[in-house]
């Protein structure tokens, strides 16, 4: 048996369909989907649902991270943790799947070996057609270098705690994988005698990429901060990573808990000392109580007294840009409170980011 993981949040619902009606027409059916919706959009998620409805081999499951950066390796943490079938892999809506795949994947199963695919890649054009696997015309063919499609066995994922939670967006997690297990006597193996899936093409993530503060999260640089955190995995030979509660999304009680206290925000000018400050000693402080902070530009920063001191030499507060204190705050939260419950978003219209957080209840301790 082997189970199929899609990470999934708002995409486009024609890349679901293409990818799993070529599962829909497998030569084998010894197979199970997990499609995990990591914080689509309300409105999108039911059309997810909805459709999914019409593959009997889809389990799905939703979690309200819309307000939480991207998080792959949680998504798919969330069913490697409990996951009982002996194989799994890691899919991707923008798969299409040749007709034999499972079959071949299944013949590929080793107790403790990995092996990750060669797949075809589609051009723009050719992604909007719609035809037999065969038919379809590559582009260009992936390498060993790309890692991203890859059959586990299972108990060897559990064995290191799963997929390494700091990766946030996009960047190094699948070779990340690959290295903790090999550091962990797990062979990792790419098949390249044919193409069994093909990639139907998308825009980078990298492309997307603006200078400017957006309510769609972004942290600038964050691709080349992933891959600097793989060269430590490798240098420190890490096979273990992640603490004993990973795998563990916000739930959606903990998501309205937060959203209740968004009523009574805690303001922070964004004056270099009050961002540091709230960054290296208010967050820290944070309880089991969830708490709201409000950052918005001061408004002094602005004012016409402000510029008459500037251009005097006087002294004035220096500030962050919202952009800046966005980096700083998103990169604060992946390295030091990611297992925290929280949500975040920027406010566009009022020139403002809102965290709310609390730490998790801990329940060992609750039921003591």
């Amino acid at each position: 048996m082997l189970t199929l993981i899609y990470p999934y949040r708002n995409r486009e619902l024609e890349r679901i369909q293409k990818s799993l009606t070529s599962l829909k027409n497998q030569t084998v059916n010894t197979f199970t989907v997990q499609f995990v919706d990591y914080g689509s959009e309300p409105e999108i998620s039911q059309k997810v649902k909805a459709l999914l409805s019409a593959f009997d081999f889809v389990e799905y499951h939703y979690y309200p991270t819309h307000l939480q950066p991207w998080n792959k390796c949680k998504a798919l943490n969330s069913v490697i943790k409990n996951l009982e079938t002996g194989f799994c892999f890691v899919a991707d809506v923008d798969m299409i799947f040749h007709s034999e795949f499972v079959e071949r994947a299944i013949s590929l199963q080793k107790s403790n070996a990995a092996t990750f695919f060669q797949v075809g890649f589609l051009t723009e054009a050719e992604t909007k057609t719609d035809k037999d696997f065969a038919d379809y015309r590559v582009s260009f063919t992936s390498t060993k270098e790309a890692t991203g499609l890859t059959m586990f066995p299972t108990e060897a994922l559990q064995k290191i705690r799963g997929f390494d939670e700091f990766y946030h967006f996009w960047g190094a997690e699948d070779t990340d994988m690959h290295v903790r297990l090999q550091n962990n006597g797990c062979t990792v193996t790419f098949y390249e005698d044919e193409v069994l899936m093909l990639h139907q093409w998308h825009q980078s993530y990298r492309s997307k990429e603006t200078s400017e503060v957006t309510k769609n999260l972004q942290v600038s640089g964050i691709v080349a901060v992933n891959h600097q955190h793989l060269k430590h995995a490798i240098s420190q030979k890490k096979t273990v990573v992640n603490p004993e509660n990973w795998g563990a999304p916000l739930t959606e009680l903990a998501f309205q808990k937060l959203q209740k206290q968004t009523k009574t925000p805690v303001l922070i000018p964004n004056t270099k000392a009050a961002i540091l400050h709230f960054l290296y000693d208010e967050l820290s402080e944070v309880t089991e109580k969830p708490i709201c902070f409000q950052i918005t530009a001061d408004s002094f920063q602005k004012s016409l007294k402000y510029k008459a001191k500037s251009v005097l030499g006087k002294k004035v507060p220096s500030y962050f840009t919202l952009k800046e204190i966005n980096d700083m705050l998103l990169l604060h939260i992946i390295s030091f409170y990611r297992n925290y419950e929280y949500t975040y978003q920027v406010v566009e219209a009022e020139n403002t980011l809102q965290l709310t957080i609390a730490k998790p209840i801990d329940l060992k301790k609750h039921h003591q």
